[in-house]
């Protein structure tokens, strides 16, 4: 089989964030008009925040089968976990992904 990239599985979360009435944003890099890539923010911060009205705020941090989280990520997990949902995703949890963002 062949494993998910790590683009690939933020396209089938979105699909079914938007599939169950989720809002989400997810950060992307811009280039600046000299060419350069620019990300603001702090370094480390969750790949996805989904909100919906009825069943909660998540953040996500998704990776692929075999990569691996940074520190930094963890430490954005951890600062977050006390206030809202915190998850690091990974494609081999999308049945559990499905169930959270159906879930009534």
């Amino acid at each position: 089989m062949t494993p998910i990239s790590e683009a690939s599985f933020l396209q089938q979360v979105k699909a079914l964030a938007y599939l169950h009435g989720w809002a989400f944003h997810h950060a992307t890099p811009s280039m600046t008009s000299k060419g350069k890539w620019i990300t603001t923010g702090a370094v480390g911060f969750p790949d996805l925040v989904l909100a919906h009205r009825a069943r909660g705020l998540i953040f996500a941090e998704l990776k692929s089968a075999k990569g691996k989280p940074t520190d930094a990520q963890l430490d954005w997990l951890a600062r977050i976990g006390p206030y809202a949902e915190c998850y690091l995703w990974r494609p081999d949890d999308l049945k559990d992904i499905e169930r959270r963002l159906a879930q009534c």
